[in-house]
């Protein structure tokens, strides 16, 4: 009786180590597959999923795995060249109506010079405003495609964020005295550096002072920390939660911003800064709105 249980007892540990085996080995299926399958989502090729193991059951979720990962490929692949398309479609769109427009302008300044009834000048200032209106477009829709695709292939260069902070205050001047507007501005002695694309930077800088510009009442925060991280605040009672998670999306304006507003500033600003490697953001509380950027080091 006792050689049986013995007998028994030496399977069920033949059994268990066997499973044992068989679980180490799955889990390592498990963590190639997850590995790969995260190497392969993050950078652009078309390797697909290959694992050591030949367990059926596991080689079989690699094969429709790298039929969803084809899928996702040829997904990413239509829409990096849709939106290449849609890129330089817009640049050449708005640089073949810079021409007419600016034969347009030219002829209102002549019409300026012609007299005119009462009723003729109003006309002509309502004119001349849609015309300053589409042009300022026509110049955002090219700077967009332009930056957000010239960028990617420039390289990044040591900046130092204090520096340049100033020179896109100094730069946007006369817009934020327009404004009545006088920012207080905080920033450490120490120079925060960074390896960044310096056009590309000042340009996020701008933008987004530019936007604080046509929000705000007259005040406007700055402060950069030594992380790198820079905010942007402003009472702006004409926004609200719901159209602050919408400022960075392409042509969004707020009605109740000025006519001017094409709404591309924040949203090139988003795409410049990812491109950069940072984040951006906007939080808007108790009627302040603040965004924020990051450039980690």
């Amino acid at each position: 009786m006792l050689f049986w249980i013995c007998c028994l007892t030496g399977v069920l540990l033949l059994l268990i180590a066997g499973l044992s085996v068989k679980i180490i080995l799955l889990k390592k299926s498990a963590d190639e597959i997850a590995g790969e399958f995260a190497d392969r989502t993050e950078s652009d090729t078309n390797v697909l999923i290959d694992i050591s193991s030949r367990d059926r059951h596991m080689r079989r979720l690699a094969d429709s795995i790298n039929k969803e990962l084809k899928k996702l490929q040829d997904d990413r692949h239509r829409y990096q060249q849709g939106d290449t398309e849609v890129k330089n479609a817009i640049t050449n769109i708005s640089h073949d109506l810079r021409t007419p427009l600016t034969a347009i302008c030219g002829y209102l300044d002549l019409l300026d010079k012609e007299e005119k009834s009462e009723t003729a000048a109003r006309y002509l200032k309502i004119i001349r405003g849609r015309t300053e209106t589409m042009r300022q477009l026509t110049e955002e829709l090219f700077r967009y495609s332009v930056f957000t695709t010239v960028a990617k292939g420039t390289p990044d260069e040591p900046v130092i964020l204090n520096r340049l902070l100033e020179d896109s205050l100094s730069a946007l001047y006369t817009l934020l005295r327009q404004n009545h507007i006088t920012p207080e501005v905080s920033m450490p002695e120490k120079r925060i550096g960074r390896m960044l694309n310096r056009n590309a930077l000042c340009r996020v800088f701008e933008n987004i002072i530019s936007n604080a510009a046509k929000y705000s009442k007259g005040d406007l925060a700055i402060t950069l920390d030594e992380n790198g991280v820079i905010t942007f605040s402003n009472y702006a009672p004409d926004l609200d939660e719901i159209s602050t998670g919408r400022l960075f999306d392409r042509f969004y304006t707020v009605e109740t911003a000025s006519a001017n507003s094409t709404g591309l500033g924040l949203s090139i600003a988003r795409a410049l800064t990812e491109q950069m490697g940072g984040k951006i953001s906007a939080l808007y509380d108790n009627g302040m709105l603040t965004v924020r950027v990051e450039f980690p080091g």
